[in-house]
């Protein structure tokens, strides 16, 4: 969760609420999608989420073979199990999309993300997020005398703790990369 949603204690639901008839359970899924590096794109895969209602968590795009000028799209997202398999063959039909995988179906993955957090503060509060800071690994990448910028890499969950933890103490302002996660072992997640 974002800092201002935990102010507000607002959760992480699509604005269309969509309908669920069946009664399911929302789960959220880390799909990976293999594309032609080429403009519009990203702009497709986007306005499928859009033009259906489903919400995007986190999204992070890059270019992953330069030669093939292939690019990968990190995509976590939230639905029921139906829309999750609407979602993955609507993707999968897309002329610049190579392969679809589910992450959180295919079996054990690793996902981060690394967040810079800026904290203002002075006296006891300075020295509680530099203590807190140091629990959790992060790093000062840029210090003044009444604020400090932590850059912190780990799991998202990892990530929405620290912001929390930090929340009380001053938190001015959280920039997050997104998700990158690949599948573990042996076997390549994409093509």
């Amino acid at each position: 969760m974002s800092a201002l949603q935990i102010k507000q204690g607002t959760s992480r639901q699509s604005a269309y609420n969509l309908r669920n008839p069946l009664g399911d359970d929302q789960e959220t899924h880390t799909l990976t999608v293999l594309v032609d590096n080429e403009a519009g794109v990203l702009a497709r895969v986007i306005g499928l989420f859009s033009g259906r209602g489903y919400n995007i968590d986190s999204l992070t795009v890059a270019e992953v073979d330069h030669e093939g000028h292939l690019s990968r799209i990190t995509i976590v997202t939230t639905g029921t199990p139906a829309v999750i398999e609407q979602i993955k063959a609507q993707l999968g039909r897309m002329v610049p999309v190579h392969a679809v995988r589910d992450l959180t179906v295919e079996g054990a993955s690793v996902e981060r993300e690394l967040a810079l957090v800026k904290v203002s503060g002075t006296g006891e509060k300075r020295v509680e997020a530099m203590r807190s800071a140091e629990v959790f690994r992060a790093s000062v990448v840029d210090v003044t005398l009444e604020s400090f910028i932590f850059e912190l890499t780990g799991a998202p969950e990892k990530i929405d703790a620290f912001v929390a933890l930090m929340s009380p103490l001053g938190v001015v302002e959280v920039s997050r990369t997104g998700v990158a996660a690949m599948g573990r072992g042996t076997d390549s997640t994409i093509g």
